[in-house]
């Protein structure tokens, strides 16, 4: 529950803010009128987003075996990529995307022109959301789990959502992302690391040093079973008892993504371009 609430809690409240600021600046310009388009156009990414999940993760119910494995591998590996693209997008163009957005609704003269941008900007981060979704569902959670999680984390980013619109100058959205951006980047550490897994399963890799012994095995206490356990499990990809690559493949991704996230913040800190997200106020200028 905990990986899928902290992937919709980020990544629905950069569809907020995207919403927040297409609204805004509608209404700035006088387009009062085109925001129905606008509502439609995202009402109508939600749906084929959701629909092309739940399809997705009825066809891949019905695999088993090999071809399980190497769809899970493969699912992991692909979440873990998108979501660092993701996050050093979202680091480099936080500052542009208001401008950007406004650009579009400048060449939409149509109520549906506006739909169209609505839903494009608004699928894209959607199908995101589905893929980490199904990622961390077939991975490490139940599916109930992830719905739950998921939908607690959208409740929360409309929220942050609205009070971006109503106040966003007061919310530190720059600590927001950042924040949510290690932790983030720690739960795509473990899905690098379950790839390795589902994948030397896949080709049959059960002996050698990378695979045994496992690199600790531990049989009882909260890292062991249970609810803390399962939160660990879920979000950064804990396993009692790994196999060394599966460890190895945990590192060598965190250590130098993390250092380059955190590092380029560093470096940021007094530019503006880089350092800071667009509140709803500033959208509508």
């Amino acid at each position: 529950m905990g990986e899928s609430f902290l992937i919709t809690l980020r990544e629905g409240l950069e569809i907020a803010l995207v919403i927040a600021i297409v609204a805004a600046y509608l209404v700035k310009s006088g387009r009062s009128t085109a925001l129905r388009s606008m509502w439609l156009g995202v009402s109508s990414a939600i749906a084929v987003c959701i629909v092309a999940g739940i399809a997705f993760h009825v066809a891949v119910g019905e695999f088993e075996g090999k071809s399980e494995q190497f769809i899970e591998g493969a699912l992991a590996a692909s979440a873990a990529a998108v979501l660092t693209w993701m996050i050093f997008w979202m680091r480099r163009n936080a500052r542009g995307l208001s401008s950007g957005l406004r650009a579009k609704l400048d060449l939409a003269t149509t109520g549906k022109a506006v739909a169209v941008v609505a839903f494009v900007a608004t699928a894209r981060e959607g199908f995101e959301t589905v893929l980490f979704l199904l990622s961390a569902e077939s991975g490490n959670s139940s599916a109930l789990a992830v719905v739950v999680g998921g939908l607690i984390g959208l409740a929360v980013s409309a929220v942050l959502g609205f009070l971006v619109y109503q106040r966003g100058q007061k919310l530190s959205l720059h600590t927001f992302f950042r924040v949510t951006g290690v932790l983030l980047i720690m739960f795509a550490a473990g899905l690098v690391g379950k790839a390795f897994h589902e994948f030397r399963e896949f080709l049959g890799f059960e002996s050698g040093r990378l695979i045994t012994p496992s690199a600790w095995n531990i049989t009882d206490g909260p890292f062991a079973s249970g609810r803390a356990y399962e939160f660990l499990k879920g979000l950064f990809g804990w396993v009692a008892d790994p196999e060394p690559i599966r460890v190895i493949a945990y590192f060598c991704y965190l250590a130098p993504v993390l250092y380059l996230f955190l590092a380029a913040r560093k470096t940021a800190v007094g530019t503006p371009s880089t350092s800071s997200v667009p509140t709803a106020e500033q959208a509508s200028r």
